[in-house]
């Protein structure tokens, strides 16, 4: 029984057509209760005054906290092939020449 503990399970993912295209966003929008997060991904474009949301995540905190530590490793992993990541406005989550979302 312990070995049977100690072994992986294999878990086939599938990819559908549409989710394989993809959705740009450059900008995510988060927010919490105690028992979830929700992670709104929409994207802001030069003109257009008004955004939407392509998408809608929501997770527990122990999957949001793993999801952190997921994109940790990975932004490491990616600087160390390509370099530093540099982001203009640290202070402001938005693209630039936005300053607000209502």
């Amino acid at each position: 029984m312990a070995n049977d503990q100690n072994e992986q399970q294999q878990m086939t993912i599938e990819l559908g057509e549409k989710e394989a295209e993809g959705i740009y966003s450059n900008l995510a929008i988060i927010s919490h209760s105690p028992a979830e997060f929700v992670v709104d991904f929409t994207r802001i474009l030069p003109g257009v005054p008004k955004a939407r949301v392509h998408a809608r995540i929501v997770m527990t905190p122990q999957h949001a906290k793993l999801l952190l530590h997921a994109l940790a490793d990975n932004i490491g992993k990616y600087e160390n092939q390509y370099g530093e990541i540099n982001v203009d406005g640290q202070h402001n989550p938005f693209p630039p020449g936005v300053t607000n979302i209502n």
